[in-house]
């Protein structure tokens, strides 16, 4: 039985679209432990750059075909070939920097397995293991980027990935739970404090 309409539901200010509702209620801010899904929200995120977060999640479903389930392994072996093919698919952002700082970015990953175990491993020391805890009471409060994804930043690019600013750092914590910025005004604040939840 649903308790109420889901217009009653109080969420943050920018899930507002059939596209960024399900979104915002279901995946953003909880915490992401499966490497595939970290793979995909690195590649999405840098997919952005410049664009909106409804135009990539429009675009989400293909890129998921096109780019092998995200499998970091594959897309690693990415050639001229497969490149050409990508960039003439009206299915996803047809940009050649950013398709190829996806396969980088695959080989970049792959690295950071073999040196970590696990991106999981690697990318959750940057907030010591748990999800940060913020309690904005508006939006406007929500940084662009903190020291933390400054931080996450800077080690990445050390490592060779790409599409990897702090400000899209700082996106990709807020997505994958490594913080909780929905405002305390926003039913989902308080399903996600203090909780480690696994994906």
């Amino acid at each position: 039985m649903k308790k109420s309409s889901e217009t009653d539901l109080v969420r943050c200010h920018w899930a507002q679209s059939e596209l960024n509702i399900p979104y915002h209620d279901e995946e953003w801010g909880v915490p992401v432990h499966d490497e595939k899904k970290w793979f995909e929200f690195l590649i999405l995120e840098g997919a952005q750059a410049g664009l909106s977060w409804d135009t990539i999640l429009r675009k989400r479903a293909r890129y998921r075909e096109v780019f092998d389930g995200f499998d970091p392994g594959k897309v690693g072996r990415y050639d001229k070939t497969k490149v050409r093919e990508l960039l003439r698919d009206a299915g996803i952002i047809r940009n050649k920097l950013k398709i190829d700082a996806a396969i980088g970015n695959a080989r970049a990953f792959l690295k950071v397995q073999e040196e970590f175990g696990s991106f999981d491993g690697y990318v959750w020391r940057f907030v010591d293991g748990r999800p940060r805890q913020n309690a904005w009471k508006t939006h406007k409060q929500v940084p662009a980027k903190t020291p933390q994804s400054d931080a996450l930043s800077k080690d990445l690019r050390k490592r060779g990935f790409r599409f990897v600013g702090s400000t899209i750092c700082y996106a990709l914590m807020q997505a994958t739970g490594m913080v909780n910025d929905h405002v305390i005004r926003c039913f989902r604040y308080n399903a996600l404090s203090g909780r480690r939840l696994r994906s």
